[in-house]
């Protein structure tokens, strides 16, 4: 951190642990050559690869299954002018073992909308970045919370 900046680098296993905490992020990849975000509820497999619950027959799995994408979350507080927000980087792929599909189904993420069939997408977390924000409000480095 940039003694001025206000950000504090997080390392992997904070990331991950500030992951584990959140209900929604935001999954980023590819629509028609152009960048599309989706909010998404989500969970954490194995401590560390994103997890999402989706229709089978859903584009987003059609669109990220074998992709590259970025997996976002985050926390704000507005009055307190704090918070942090974790980047997940890595290869997505739809679950098509039956018995890994079985276990995630008990311990993996709920959908929140009933669908008829449901696959998991798996996002490995290959590049995992994050920060917080620390410190209060500010303005080009002067501490505002006095």
């Amino acid at each position: 951190m940039h003694p001025n900046d206000g950000f504090r680098e997080l390392d992997r296993q904070e990331c991950l642990r500030l992951l584990a905490g959140a209900p929604v992020g935001r999954i980023v990849h590819t629509r028609h050559a152009l960048p599309a975000v989706l909010p998404v509820n989500f969970g954490l497999d194995c401590d560390s690869a994103v997890l999402l619950r989706t229709a089978a027959d859903s584009e987003l799995s059609r669109a990220v299954d074998g992709a590259v994408v970025a997996f976002e979350a985050d926390d704000v507080d507005t009055v307190a002018h704090s918070g942090w927000s974790v980047v997940v980087t890595g290869h997505a792929t739809v679950v098509t073992d039956a018995a890994e599909h079985t276990r995630l189904s008990l311990t993996g993420p709920r959908s929140w909308v009933a669908v008829p069939e449901e696959v998991f997408v798996r996002i490995e977390a290959e590049l995992v970045t994050g920060r917080e924000l620390v410190g209060g409000p500010t303005i080009y480095g002067v501490d505002l919370s006095s």
